[in-house]
């Protein structure tokens, strides 16, 4: 099942870790990859020749205290190699230089013996500032920068996976022009991500559809993909408290079946920015627009609020994280029911998590589950455990409702259930 592909980003906010206090509930969701911004206020080479390297690792650390591996995502401009605030001006004035830098730092990771395997080249090309970013690429100057920066990181450390260009919109001119030049110059591209937006999971889908159908017309590439930033709609979210946590299983339960390599959800913690920061190394208006968003904005996304409150999404991920094990087949009678389901029989074959879910865009109606098991022998008992997003505060014991064990009658091997829009439960099987 690989269910840790299914992984969390934190977004480019502050030079201080911003969820190390919540070390343990990140590592009890078992995620692969955590990406991570390398922004401007890391101040990583504050002159020439000198390189500062603790502010970064803090962070770094943080990630690897959960058990995840870093995403690097390289959105740095220092100053000495990009003395004016311009987001249009994306190439250092002197390459050799950028290089450099580029090679210490991933030396630094490698001597260090950090297991730091992926790097992406830029956030958000496409649109720059609005993405919180201080470049903004065209497909001609993005691939010059590419190519200089995956070639000093693979120099410091031959086994690293480089790629890019996580843009804002999947469809960007860049992403045909990298694969294109790539294969034809044969340059290191080893995977290639992108970001999307959206309340609807099969919009989430066909963004993974068409970069695959993008891909397949390149096929000595063999890229990984990485969907590394999504969440619902963001400027137009939808305020049902029990939407999201639902939403977000439906959202995995579409990226395995596109065959999609990894995922991160955006993002762990809300957090306030100083806009002083960004000011160092963006324009007023893209220091304002950062601001505001993230200070002024009502926040629905992190797993973590202002507050520091556990959000009902978190809960949905705990319920993911028990899918270990192999994955079971499942016969559904449609597609389209609103009712899907993902199922794994843990290691030892005496423990089977079924995760069910009743998702809609508007909210769906009740629906009655019969859950079915063929093939089962001996004695089993059965638990439901149910994500109440309705709930204040965030007790697990509150949020996540167990009911009492129940034996699995041997004769029908079957299960009858009520789903009420959005529910999220989890049946497991435990062998008696």
């Amino acid at each position: 099942m690989e269910i840790d592909r299914f992984g969390l980003g934190q977004g480019g906010l502050a030079d201080t870790p911003m969820w190390e206090d919540r070390i343990p509930e990140i590592r009890s969701l078992h995620p692969r990859l955590i990406r991570l911004f390398l922004q401007e206020y890391f101040h990583v080479y504050p002159r020439k020749g000198v390189y500062h390297w603790e502010k970064l690792d803090a962070s770094v650390q943080a990630i690897l205290q959960t058990g995840a591996q870093p995403l690097m995502c390289i959105a740095i401009k220092p100053k000495v190699l990009f003395p004016s605030i311009n987001q249009d001006i994306v190439e250092p004035n002197n390459y050799a230089e950028w290089s450099e830098l580029i090679f210490q730092m991933v030396k630094h990771y490698r001597d260090q013996g950090w297991r730091i395997q992926y790097w992406e080249v830029a956030n958000e090309p496409d649109i720059g500032e609005d993405g919180g970013c201080p470049s903004r690429f065209t497909a001609e100057n993005y691939l010059r920068f590419y190519e200089h920066t995956v070639k000093a990181i693979l120099r410091a450390d031959a086994s690293a996976k480089v790629g890019g260009p996580a843009l804002a919109y999947s469809k960007s001119p860049i992403l045909p022009a990298l694969l294109a030049y790539c294969s034809s110059h044969s340059v290191p591209l080893h995977f290639v991500s992108w970001h999307i937006y959206n309340s609807d999971p099969l919009k989430i889908r066909a963004t993974i559809e068409s970069v695959k159908t993008l891909l397949a017309g390149f096929p000595n590439l063999h890229c990984e993909t990485i969907l590394n930033e999504w969440n619902m709609s963001l400027r137009d979210p939808v305020l049902d408290p029990r939407f999201q946590p639902c939403y977000i299983a439906e959202v995995a339960y579409q990226m395995f079946a596109a065959g999609l390599t990894y995922s991160c959800y955006y993002h762990i913690r809300d957090f306030h920015v100083r806009a002083e920061q960004f000011g160092a190394f963006m324009s007023p208006r893209g220091t304002a627009l950062m601001a505001r968003w993230w200070n002024d904005t009502p926040q629905f996304d992190g797993l973590f609020d202002f507050q520091n409150v556990l959000r009902p999404s978190f809960f949905t991920f705990r319920l993911l994280s028990r899918l270990t094990g192999k994955r079971l087949a499942l016969e559904t009678p449609s597609e389209s029911s609103g009712a899907h389901a993902i199922a794994t029989i843990e290691p030892l074959g005496d423990r089977v998590n079924v995760l069910l879910w009743n998702f809609g865009l508007s909210a769906p109606p009740k629906q009655e589950v019969l859950l079915q098991f063929k093939g089962l022998q001996g004695k089993w008992q059965w638990t439901q455990t149910t994500v109440d997003a309705t709930v204040p505060g965030s007790d697990e014991n509150q949020r996540l409702v167990r009911t009492k064990s129940s034996s699995l009658p041997e004769d029908s091997a079957e299960i009858k259930l009520g789903f009420e829009p959005y529910q999220v439960s989890l049946i497991t099987l435990e062998k008696k």
